[in-house]
């Protein structure tokens, strides 16, 4: 059974995720794929934040600028995890296994659900702890 925490870490990063994904798509039509995907990251950080501190760790007891410090810092992680593996799935992996079209899309899908775990972790145990 997971925790009602994770559920709600899980729902707004979600969210996040949501708004990160959609941004990009949009900043793509007028920057490089490499520059929307940090656009986008910083649209879902936002929400992210926001979302978080009320449902997720709504207990908190330190600061909040250290909250936002120690969420930026897990959050620069999760950047270059996403950044890492969209473009290592955009420009080498699945043009390797023949996808193409929606390619960019396709990678960035898994780009932005990879750091879950890691940033759940962290957000834990240094920026939400109590």
């Amino acid at each position: 059974m997971i925790s009602k925490r994770f559920f709600m870490f899980v729902l707004s990063g979600g969210i996040a995720a949501a708004a990160n994904f959609c941004s990009r798509i949009l900043f793509s039509q007028w920057v490089p794929y490499s520059l929307a995907i940090v656009l986008g990251f910083m649209v879902g950080l936002v929400v992210a934040f926001v979302l978080m501190r009320k449902l997720a760790f709504n207990d908190t007891n330190n600061a909040a600028h250290s909250q936002v410090m120690w969420f930026l810092v897990v959050n620069a992680i999760a950047l270059l995890q996403t950044f890492c593996v969209s473009l290592l799935l955009a420009r080498w992996l699945l043009p390797l296994l023949g996808v193409t079209r929606g390619a960019e899309t396709i990678a960035h899908a898994i780009g932005v659900a990879t750091p879950v775990l890691t940033s759940y972790i962290g957000h834990k145990r240094l920026s939400f702890r109590s």
